[in-house]
């Protein structure tokens, strides 16, 4: 079963997604998620220019041997373009073979491991009186974990905090990247943040009861201590997890934040291999691997670390926001579907224009989710929708401190 067509598909409803089409001269047509937020063109690019020559006429079931083909063979490892583009292949692989099999993807992967897969989803409000409103719309659609964010007095724009769109814009579903040639820039006070955040939690767990799983993410802004210290202040609000509380590139850093809290820790959405977990999950630094299928080389490359990480009772909590398209969420499903070590899995609801170009099996009902049953993937892509939808630029926002220092974001 060769593969006999290569397809680097652009589109861009509610936002810009980088889709591989993979046929076989038996017919079978399989999809691979290469979306990378802000950098879209690069992982095309990589694909189309690249990668698609070393597809045309290998053997479409010899997944392993092509995830080390091109990681491998390319010599320049790593890096979140090229894992992106291998994830792509990878999964448009495994979607291929699960049809071939007429099986869902998960049912190769070991077969169902639990029921439905836990989702948590995203509450933010620029004050507690809107914080409270997204919290209940939440509930409403069946969240039972809930992600917590919130605005900070004296800044303007902060990430996690749904927006508004600007007056005759389209809003760039639901997540902070804009549709701009340049940039956003945001402003950020650590101090004022780590003042604030205690209070929200005591609000929400006063209102809301100690039932509710809640999670807060840090967004990489804090250094150790500052992580240490918040990670303290929230342990009487009983966290899910506290995620990307430091930047996670210094490995080592986590372990002065795991000495001074018992607040779980998650990690990853940023890291796109195993050697970026190495100390990580060795010395057991953290609780959650957050990486996506998407951005770590594919179902492959993802099981890779998640079968390390079970070594040492570390659990997955897959990146899930919208900038994953619904393929890369649909793979997400079958391995959160199979592996034991599962935690989490974040999901945030796709736009209409999304849902009509990208037609999906998977489900979420009572908090659950659940890739469906259909062979493969589950996902088809309708291209008369997509062309409705051409690439626009979009990028995230840059973040500076007050006094105009890029910071992290």
């Amino acid at each position: 079963m060769n593969i006999v067509r290569v397809e680097v598909l652009v589109a861009s409803p509610d936002r810009n997604f980088v889709t591989l089409r993979l046929t076989t001269d038996d017919g079978l047509v399989g999809l691979g998620d290469g979306t990378l937020n802000g950098r879209e063109l690069a992982v095309a690019s990589y694909l189309q220019d690249h990668v698609a020559p070393l597809l045309l006429n290998r053997d479409a079931h010899r997944i392993e041997d092509t995830w080390q083909y091109l990681y491998r063979g390319a010599y320049w490892r790593r890096g979140p373009v090229t894992m992106a583009a291998i994830a792509a292949v990878d999964v448009a692989l495994w979607d291929i073979k699960a049809q071939a099999a007429g099986m869902p993807l998960y049912q190769l992967l070991g077969g169902a491991s639990r029921n439905g897969a836990r989702a948590y989803g995203h509450a933010s409000g620029r004050d507690i009186p809107e914080l409270f409103d997204s919290i209940r719309a939440h509930q409403a659609q069946g969240y039972k974990a809930i992600r917590i964010q919130t605005g900070v007095p004296g800044l303007g724009t902060v990430y996690g905090v749904a927006s508004s769109p600007t007056v005759g814009q389209q809003r760039y579903d639901y997540e902070p990247a804009r549709r701009t040639a340049l940039p956003v820039e945001e402003q950020w006070d650590t101090p004022a943040y780590l003042r604030h955040v205690p209070t929200v939690f005591e609000a929400v767990r006063n209102e809301f009861g100690p039932e509710l799983t809640l999670l807060h993410d840090g967004h990489h802004r804090m250094t150790p201590i500052q992580a240490a210290k918040l990670g303290k202040s929230l342990e009487p609000y009983d966290l899910f997890w506290l995620e990307d509380c430091t930047p996670g590139e210094n490995q080592e850093a986590l372990r002065l934040v795991r000495q001074h809290t018992t607040t779980p820790l998650a990690i990853g959405e940023v890291f796109n291999s195993v050697w970026d977990y190495q100390t990580l999950i060795s010395e057991q630094l953290i609780d959650y691997v957050r990486s996506a299928v998407t951005h770590t080389g594919g179902i492959s490359g993802l099981r890779k670390i998640l079968d390390y990480a079970a070594q040492y009772q570390i659990k997955s909590g897959i990146h899930g926001p919208t900038d994953i398209s619904p393929v890369g969420m649909a793979a997400a499903l079958h391995l959160d579907i199979a592996i034991h070590n599962f935690g989490i899995q974040e999901y945030m609801r796709h736009g209409d224009a999304t849902n009509q170009v990208f037609r999906q099996s998977f489900t979420f009902t009572d908090g659950y989710l659940h890739p469906g049953e259909q062979p493969g993937l589950g996902v088809t892509y309708d291209d008369q929708a997509a062309a409705a939808h051409p690439y626009q630029s979009a990028y995230l926002p840059v973040n500076r401190l007050l006094d105009g220092t890029v910071h992290d974001w």
